[in-house]
């Protein structure tokens, strides 16, 4: 829970690096969060069918945009890669699926362009 607690305060922080752990807890507390959500709204009737999303679970996803791309971006730093590698999720699901595999590869050992290496710090 401290994963992603930490990550919310990070709210707009693009720079620097996010290790794997901090990465996938926060995509853990995500999902769960958005299933109690969506269960809450489809007992209170305020679940949509066809859009497929609830009024808490619109509003929780609004919120947690600009954190889930600012983690993003940190854990592609972390990898040595620029933020701009988020664009390839644009290509149907090849890009999505290449950038799972980043998101899965360990960081770079060493301090590079995005600053030093979380693990140690």
């Amino acid at each position: 829970m401290n994963w992603y607690v930490d990550a919310l305060k990070k709210y707009a922080v693009f720079s620097g690096r996010a290790r794997r752990k901090e990465y996938w807890f926060f995509v853990l507390f995500n999902v769960m969060i958005s299933i109690v959500l969506a269960l809450i709204d489809g007992m209170t009737g305020t679940f949509d069918p066809e859009a497929g999303i609830g009024l808490l679970g619109m509003i929780y996803g609004l919120a947690v945009i600009v954190p889930s791309i600012a983690v993003l971006v940190r854990r592609l730093h972390d990898t040595d890669r620029s933020g701009w590698w988020i664009l390839i999720a644009f290509i149907p699901l090849i890009g999505t699926i290449v950038l799972i595999v980043f998101m899965a590869l360990d960081g770079n050992p060493d301090d590079n362009d995005y600053g030093e290496n979380p693990k140690f710090v």
